[in-house]
């Protein structure tokens, strides 16, 4: 959703002391300036691009067979892209795609062809080229069935083929024999089909970007793109304040959002997907394995106040154990709460009567910081102390993943597909210390089942009961306690439009596309 916002003569200051000028008016123009809130880039390899800043840049670079609706984060929204049209056997495990003709790759690669399409998700599979492979496991062969005509058969059904198959991780599609060619050096040399061509990266500096000229949907309305490395949030709002960028990464602060509604022709997008953050508990270790003490965590805890502090324009109350943009989401789970006198009373029946103290280990992130201090200060109100270990944040991620923390406050978002969120958190297969470890710090296993079926089944409204059912003996169980949804944000120029309505983003930043432009 887009915010306008109101003009103002003088902004407060952002550094003590400091007035600053108001964006300068600037005539129509054709090139923009973005600036991100890294230092640098990591692999613009699509099938290793993790972190917020590759995602975004792949984003523009490639596409896939298939994509979201620019705008959204919404799977019934999905559309055709490299494909024209597909169709699907009855029992949904051969799905045949007719590409369109004439795609080109950047910098003179040639026609996009089913090869290219083959290759790619074989790679995307591949353990040895791919951060994605486990995604793509289900897929028993990809074939070249002519040169626009790719069939794929699966192993068995899953929730969202399309999905798999769409701008997102392992769904792009990359050009066979740039990455043959390039080996190593494809990560910084990327050739994609999508609206913008990489011409140039600047270690720490900036990542230089021209139009596809000959981008299927049509020439882009931007000639270039530079995208700065402002890794500091105050150099970012000085940026853009002096007019340096015409929109930047913003901060999920209300004060940043105070001072942003101050300047002058400034408007600000909040978007999904929204990263949930989710008090995780370890059932399998004292005092945790006590349900009744679960339950008094799950009253203690007043999620409304996080998001108030968070603030309510990016943040909101958390209702379920998975993202709320997700398919299959319901937030009929029977979901606690805050009752601090539930929560001393069901202490004191489990051993406590004086309270009870607890040791998180937690990180020194600031927004994790922040809202880890507010919680320690509401249990306190209902019988627990949270002695709270503040630890840097990579380490915090070492030690979360050693099991030495009995609850866990973690924040994230997923393709937005029930499947994923509850796989990858609340599967037995994905507990901590587990072969198959990813994220499930609760050890949570009663949903296997539900969980398992919703895979294969080819009932939409079937499936979506399972998923629905699985989160509600995740909740019964207080495995993890859901606290609040907090948005992406960014800050631009209102007379720079994208091209769309942009309510969410799966590349984590604002897509650019044909359409971008500015509009004076």
């Amino acid at each position: 959703m887009a915010f306008t916002l109101p003009k103002a003569q003088v902004l407060a200051a952002i550094l003590a002391g400091a007035v600053l000028a108001p964006l300068s008016a600037h005539a129509a123009k054709t090139e923009l300036t973005l600036g991100a809130a890294a230092a640098d880039i990591g692999s613009l390899d699509p099938h290793y691009s993790a972190s917020t800043t590759d995602r975004t840049l792949v984003a523009w670079i490639y596409g896939g067979l298939v994509r979201f609706a620019p705008g959204t984060t919404d799977p019934a929204q999905i559309e055709p892209d490299l494909a024209e049209s597909w169709d699907v056997s009855e029992d949904n495990l051969v799905w045949t795609f007719k590409l369109r003709p004439g795609v080109q790759w950047h910098h003179g690669y040639g026609e996009v062809t089913a090869d290219d399409v083959v290759f790619s998700l074989q790679k995307s599979a591949d353990a040895n080229r791919s951060a994605f492979s486990s995604d793509y496991a289900v897929i028993e062969t990809v074939e070249a069935l002519d040169p626009h005509t790719v069939r794929i058969t699966l192993k068995q059904s899953i929730p969202s083929m399309l999905g798999l198959l769409a701008n997102y991780a392992g769904g792009f599609i990359i050009s066979k024999d740039a990455y043959e060619e390039r080996g190593e050096a494809f990560s910084r040399q990327p050739v994609g089909f999508g609206p913008f061509q990489l011409d140039s990266i600047e270690p720490g500096v900036a990542v230089n970007f021209s139009a596809h000229e000959e981008y299927f949907r049509g020439a882009p309305k931007l000639e270039k793109v530079t995208y700065r490395f402002l890794a500091a949030a105050a150099a970012r709002d000085l940026a853009f304040m002096a007019g340096e960028v015409d929109a930047a990464t913003g901060i999920a602060d209300p004060r940043w959002l105070q001072r942003t509604k101050a300047i002058d022709g400034a408007t600000v997008d909040i978007f999904d997907p929204a990263e949930l953050s989710i008090l995780h508990i370890n059932t399998n270790k004292a005092p945790f394995d006590d349900i009744r003490v679960r339950q008094a965590l799950a009253y203690a805890v007043d999620p409304s106040r996080i998001a108030q502090h968070r603030g309510a324009d990016f943040t909101r109350v958390a209702k379920s154990v998975i993202p709320s943009n997700n398919l299959g989401y319901t937030e009929d789970n029977g979901h606690m709460t805050f009752d601090p006198d539930k929560a001393k009373a069901l202490l004191s029946e489990a051993g406590y009567p004086d309270g009870l103290t607890v040791k998180m280990i937690s990180s020194q992130l600031p927004s994790y910081e922040s809202s880890n201090q507010i919680l320690q200060a509401q249990l306190k109100e209902g019988g627990f102390t949270l002695e709270l270990q503040p630890v840097e944040h990579a380490t915090w991620h070492q030690m979360i993943r050693q099991d030495l923390s009995p609850i866990v406050t973690y924040g994230a978002a997923r393709f937005p597909v029930a499947d994923v969120y509850l796989s990858q958190f609340f599967h037995s297969d994905s507990a901590i210390g587990k072969p198959g470890a990813v994220t499930n710090f609760s050890h949570c296993d009663v949903a296997d089942e539900q969980i398992e079926a919703a895979r294969t089944e080819s009932d939409p409204e079937k499936q979506a009961a399972l998923w629905q059912e699985a989160q509600q003996l995740i909740i019964k169980e207080v495995c993890g306690i859901p606290v609040t949804e907090t948005a992406g944000v960014w800050a631009r120029r209102e007379n720079l439009d994208w091209g769309f309505e942009f309510e969410g983003s799966m590349s984590l930043g604002p897509l650019l596309t044909e359409k971008t432009h500015f509009t004076d």
